[in-house]
């Protein structure tokens, strides 16, 4: 299996799951092999075994993946393609890439590469990169897996290498797609194009959500009959409900996540705005950062609601898990959402959720509360029920509950595991 980040050192929600598949295989009698870009050596080793490809040598080359598996050359080329960045680094990033000069790197027989592990500047280099070591690493565990597994454009050139070399079934899992990072006019082309070879060369193309299947098929022209959807899954093992003291009697409406155009932060802000209006008992919170920050800041301001509106910063840890137990009401309003994890962590935490109809997510909740991401009215009509009437959050808070506890990777991966089954006899 081919990742790119693995708990407890984590950038978005993509090693969250990782996690959870390797959990639940391992409880379903399948055993895994974890290839990472750059591991910290204090992951949970116990349901997987990692493998840190920067401790790996590139010991092999193969005509067959010309680009990546020959003696490439790699050119860093000026790109602003930083994703899971927060804005401070964003910005960095971009001024380092002004003042440095073009920069070339061959790669070797017998060299070791050095991955951050990272999202940053040089990030489509390190994913050619990682494609070769990829490859060296299937070749030198070849008798001990039997299907290979690819998380996300990141790592499906790694499989493709490992697929062409060793001749073992590839499945690619699509976590999310150039269309569910911005509009149609805004995709990389040589993101999209990495991840129209993987699908393409894959065995199967598992992906998280209906709406990222109709994607798959429809933007990338993939064979439906090879695209198999298996929903995401919580982990909740070792989770324990917090119990925080509060310093306002108000009642706390959160946004929780990446400030991006694809979660739909300024939907959030002009609703809170039109609940405002209606009432002054209640305070919304944005947690997280990205590159809508200083603009959803002078959104807030430019509206008038600043001394009800509140910003904390990027949260990790405890530090999420104390936010939902502060929160009356949780909010994604995302415009593209493959699936979505946080509605079911804050149910969890017995916190009533607004999701939108555009997120995977709305496929399994039946009691989360569904709007339109632009429908900006509905949006803060259900906001200001749930934070008046105590009646409907307790309903939506004890069902909500029950019902993601039944969502557990366990289920998810014994799908997972038939659709292994299903390449290998094929």
């Amino acid at each position: 299996m081919f990742g790119w980040e693995f708990p407890p050192h984590i950038a978005g929600g993509l090693g969250t799951a990782c996690e959870g598949i390797v959990k639940g295989l391992a409880h379903n009698g399948v055993q895994t092999i974890f290839v990472m870009p750059s591991a910290s050596g204090d992951e949970d080793q116990s349901c997987t075994r990692i493998i840190d490809a920067s401790d790996v040598a590139v010991r092999n080359v193969s005509s067959t993946v010309d680009e990546f598996l020959n003696k490439v050359k790699f050119i860093n080329v000026d790109s602003n393609l930083v994703p899971y960045s927060d804005p401070d680094d964003y910005f960095d990033a971009i001024e380092r890439m002004k003042k440095e000069n073009r920069t070339e790197t061959t790669v070797g027989f017998g060299q070791k590469f050095k991955f951050s592990g990272k999202y940053g500047a040089n990030l489509l280099e390190e994913v050619s990169r990682y494609a070769q070591v990829g490859g060296t690493i299937a070749m030198a565990h070849e008798s001990e897996f039997d299907v290979i597994h690819a998380h996300d454009w990141l790592t499906y050139l790694a499989g493709i290498a490992a697929k062409e070399l060793t001749g073992k079934p590839l499945v690619v899992h699509v976590h999310a797609t150039s269309f569910d990072r911005g509009t149609d006019d805004m995709v990389d082309s040589r993101v999209y194009a990495i991840e129209r070879r993987g699908m393409e060369a894959a065995d199967r193309v598992v992906t998280v959500s209906d709406l990222t299947r109709n994607i798959v098929i429809n933007k990338y022209g993939i064979n439906p009959s090879k695209v198999v959807t298996v929903h995401n899954a919580v982990d909740f093992s070792g989770r324990e409900n917090l119990d925080v003291e509060r310093g306002v009697k108000d009642k706390v409406v959160t946004f929780l996540g990446r400030i991006t155009f694809q979660k739909g932060p300024e939907y959030f802000i002009e609703a809170a705005a039109k609940v405002i209006k209606r009432t002054r008992n209640v305070r919304f919170v944005m947690a997280g950062s990205g590159d809508m920050m200083n603009r959803a800041i002078r959104q807030v301001a430019r509206l008038g609601i600043a001394d009800r509106f509140h910003f904390t910063g990027f949260l990790r840890g405890k530090d999420v898990q104390k936010m939902f137990a502060l929160s009356d009401v949780y909010i994604m309003p995302s415009v593209s959402e493959p699936f979505g994890i946080s509605p079911l962590e804050a149910m969890r935490s017995n916190v009533p959720s607004i999701i939108s109809h555009q997120s995977g997510a709305a496929e399994v909740l039946k009691y989360a509360l569904k709007v339109d991401f632009w429908d900006v009215d509905a949006l803060a009509d259900d906001i200001y029920a749930l934070v008046t009437y105590p009646a409907l959050s307790d309903f939506a808070s004890k069902q909500g509950f029950d019902e993601v506890n039944e969502l557990k990777w366990n289920n998810a991966t014994v799908k997972l595991k038939k659709v292994y089954e299903s390449v290998l006899n094929k």
